[in-house]
């Protein structure tokens, strides 16, 4: 065995042994933060591991397909925060599309969330029958997947909509706009119950149908019976993972086309751009209508998987978080906006309300705590005001005041080889007099 071959044969006897390792500890030790970070972390090293691109399917399906519902299934907290993971991830890259490679600041990005969310809410409840007479509502759950691709569509619209207006506006001016918009679209689902009964107002809509669990059949037919609510948390992890697997081809066929390059191009100048001849207008409306649909997508699915919306779902932090994912992850980059939703998610779904459980725990067990030179101090006494989760917004200021002093370009910046132009000889062209 040569010595090439022999290296990417240790690596992927070292990766098959880091993932049984940490699937074994979070088998072992239940509801851990640091296993489980430690298990996803696996997904980092593939993407990165310099192996062929068959071992990554063959190690990502083992991880994503096998492992992860084997052990959701085990353990159901583990499916729920990979759910939420993966519909902030599809969220994140929409996002990324319009400020990481177009450069736009998008501040209302959760209205086209709430877009699709509504959609199916509305019609997939009893909720239409207050002003479509007929009482032909709720729609049957095979609708889901119509209105799915439908939420992708009017998604689409109204990216182009709000794109439409907005083009020659830029930076703080773009964001205020943007904002205002998420604004009016959720002040008009808190207000749309009167005088017709549109979203049910700040009541918000429930119960609203789940898509069709289509394979309950064959379970039945093979003896394999279960439950519609044991069988429902696998099933949208999937739908989910499908979900969040096609929105990254589409992102990754779109940054290596020239409508990826046209993005990258009005990102760096756009008075150079135009210069080339790139269709700027049109290339902005196409990045807020990728972007949107993704969202409006993602939201009909949320709107399925939660049972019921509200318009507390769609507040402006919800924005500034998918935002923050975006930044930590670093602009532009795919892998950077997976893993900053990632981090951002089990931050907000673990480690802040695991030490909030930890100080309950300590508060409530009145026990005595002595640290030499100052004395003893009553657990009881801790004040409620300490619970870390009550601190979520101040936690994500502080990482993103670190990440701009240490690390401004994220965790997993885009790399410069990719955007580089090339001139003939695959040598990367010189940078301009002055850049």
């Amino acid at each position: 065995m040569e010595g090439a071959e022999r290296k990417v044969f240790l690596i992927n006897i070292g990766l098959a042994a880091y993932i049984a390792l940490t699937s074994l500890l979070v088998y072992w030790f239940p509801r851990s933060v640091s296993a489980f970070l430690l298990f996803q972390a696996s997904l980092l090293m593939i993407y990165y591991a310099p192996i062929a691109r068959t071992a990554k399917l063959v190690f990502s399906a083992a991880v994503l397909i096998v492992l992860m519902p084997f052990l959701g299934a085990i353990e159901g907290y583990y499916l729920e925060v990979a759910i939420q993971i993966g519909i902030f991830v599809a969220l994140a890259l929409g996002l990324n599309i319009v400020v990481g490679f177009v450069g736009l600041l998008n501040l209302g990005f959760v209205a086209f969330y709430a877009i699709g969310a509504y959609l199916w809410a509305i019609f997939g409840s009893p909720q239409a029958n207050a002003f479509i007479a007929g009482g032909h509502f709720p729609l049957a759950a095979g609708w889901f997947f119509a209105f799915l691709a439908g939420g992708i569509a009017l998604g689409a619209i109204t990216g182009v909509l709000l794109g439409l207006p907005v083009l020659r506006l830029r930076g703080d001016y773009l964001a205020i706009v943007t904002l205002g918009f998420a604004e009016v679209v959720r002040a008009l689902v808190n207000n749309l119950d009167k005088p017709v009964n549109l979203t049910n107002g700040p009541r918000g809509i429930t119960p609203i149908q789940r898509p069709p669990l289509f394979f309950q059949p064959l379970l039945d037919a093979i003896g394999m019976h279960r439950e519609p609510a044991a069988l429902y948390p696998i099933y949208f992890y999937f739908l989910v993972l499908a979900l969040v697997l096609a929105v990254i081809f589409v992102t990754r066929r779109l940054e290596d086309s020239p409508i990826g390059r046209a993005w990258k191009a009005i990102r760096e100048d756009e008075i150079a751009a135009i210069a080339m001849g790139v269709p700027v207008v049109r290339m902005k409306l196409l990045a807020f209508a990728v972007g949107a649909s993704f969202a409006a997508g993602v939201g009909v699915l949320f709107a399925a998987k939660q049972g019921f919306v509200n318009p507390e779902s769609f507040t402006f932090m919800e924005s500034i978080g998918v935002l923050a994912m975006v930044i930590l992850g670093g602009m532009g980059s795919i892998p950077g906006a997976i893993l900053g939703a990632t981090i951002v998610t089990i931050l907000n779904l673990q480690l802040l309300k695991g030490l909030s459980l930890w100080l309950n725990a300590l508060r409530q067990s009145g026990e005595m705590l002595v640290i030499p030179f100052l004395g003893s101090f009553d657990l009881s006494q801790i004040p409620a005001q300490f619970e870390p989760a009550k601190y979520e917004r101040m936690v994500f200021g502080l990482i993103l005041i670190l990440m701009m002093i240490f690390r401004p370009q994220g965790f997993l910046p885009p790399s410069q080889g990719s955007a580089a132009l090339t001139r003939k000889g695959g040598q990367p062209a010189k940078p301009a007099a002055g850049k």
